[in-house]
């Protein structure tokens, strides 16, 4: 019998005691019934997903996650997410991640606030005839616009710089901008894209039509995680398995490729609480039954009902995953293989702060063929059940070598 390892992320889950869950956080309100069964069996505690030095976003904490060191490997963001597009990045470029975001009205674009970070979620087909209007406007020689999935865009930057000063949209909501435009080299072109951009997509007839319909105008482009085209040692290499990822953000779809995983495509999934939750564990094992050894299996809703301060969405996000994924991949492999999973959250998404904090997150693994140690089992998996049975690691990518036991000291 062979074994098999899973890694279920989910994305943000980790939150803060809320008070309309009198003192609760999402993961312990959650009805959970299938993870509770397997908790009082597996080994928890946390680990240090974020070095000291960076800041605690999906790429850098999915990376260590995956068992590579940050310090060592990162190069910034956006690579990833221009590997899953496809678009490969020259040695004198560098690439930017490009949000559609909603900004508030006002005669100085400085002066405007941050009201959502996702341009109310707009859909992809809308999304694509935006960015096709700031390639026409805003694109040239140097600059080249790739539209992506929902408000998550690409820029690449000909000759650019890649020691700007970059804040995440998502760390300003219902901020005014001014102090968070581009700094640094370069991002004076940065900066004049942004505004122009902020003249020319509010009259746009996308959003003309969305603004009658009540929806959030994607009405100015945000750039943000600039990078240059990583290069990563291949997984199977490092651990001698073969393996896939299912995501549904270009992110971590571009890590597992840039890792030399598989990327597996599943119809209906979006990263938001409407995601194909079955059919993403439905694909984890078919991949496993068929070959594989690795699957990450990555879930984004949890993150965005962080970002959005939404505690039932965050709570049902956890419930679902429960249900549909956990569920299922446990009755159709835990008594047919060795199973090995992993169950954590990359980062904190607290709904009282709406982004993203780098304090240690829980972790969570379960093997069917063994208990864990006795010391580090708990009756349920939690934030404050994970603290308290002092299973610590530092640095967040020995994770996945303990978790694979391969050379881990």
């Amino acid at each position: 019998m062979s074994e098999k390892f899973v890694v279920l992320l989910i994305d943000g889950l980790a939150d803060f005691p809320v008070e309309e869950l009198g003192g609760r956080t999402p993961l312990e309100e959650a009805q959970t019934p299938v993870l509770d069964g397997i908790t009082e069996q597996a080994e928890v505690g946390l680990v240090r997903t974020v070095p000291d030095g960076f800041e605690p976003g999906s790429d850098v904490a999915n990376m260590s996650v995956l068992g590579y060191a940050p310090e060592k490997y990162y190069t910034g963001r956006s690579p990833f997410e221009a590997l899953s597009m496809g678009v490969s990045l020259d040695k004198d470029e560098v690439s930017l991640r490009c949000n559609l975001v909603t900004l508030s009205q006002n005669r100085s674009y400085r002066k405007r606030v941050m009201k959502d970070y996702s341009a109310g979620e707009i859909n992809s087909n809308e999304a694509q005839k935006l960015i096709a209007e700031c390639q026409k406007q805003l694109g040239s020689d140097s600059f080249t616009f790739y539209a992506g999935v929902s408000y998550r865009h690409l820029l690449v930057w000909k000759g650019g710089h890649n020691d700007i000063v970059l804040t995440p949209p998502h760390d300003i909501s219902d901020k005014v901008i001014g102090g968070y435009l581009p700094q640094g080299s370069g991002s004076g072109q940065l900066c004049r894209m942004m505004e122009k951009s902020g003249d020319f997509l509010p009259g746009h007839p996308v959003n003309s039509r969305r603004k009658e319909r009540g929806d959030l105008p994607g009405n100015s482009i945000w750039l943000w995680g600039v990078g240059t085209s990583p290069r990563l040692d291949m997984f199977s290499e490092r651990y001698g398995l073969r393996g896939s990822v299912i995501s549904a953000v270009d992110l971590i779809k571009g890590l597992g490729r840039a890792a030399g995983l598989q990327v597996i495509d599943v119809p209906g999934v979006t990263g938001r609480i409407d995601t194909n939750f079955s059919g993403k564990a439905q694909a984890a094992v078919r991949a496993l039954q068929e070959g594989d050894d690795f699957v990450f299996l990555h879930f984004e809703a949890a993150d965005e009902a962080g970002h959005q301060g939404d505690v039932a969405t965050k709570k049902r996000a956890v419930e679902k995953i429960d249900q549909l994924v956990l569920k299922q991949i446990l009755a159709k492999l835990d008594s047919t293989e060795r199973l090995s999973l992993l169950i954590l959250p990359d980062h904190y998404t607290p709904v009282a702060e709406k982004t993203h904090t780098r304090d240690p997150v829980p972790f969570l693994i379960y093997r069917s063929y063994r208990p864990g140690k006795q010391e580090f089992r708990v009756s349920s998996f939690s934030e404050k059940n994970a603290a308290q049975t002092g299973f610590f690691l530092e640095e967040g990518h020995h994770l996945m070598d303990y978790f694979l036991e391969k050379n881990f000291q």
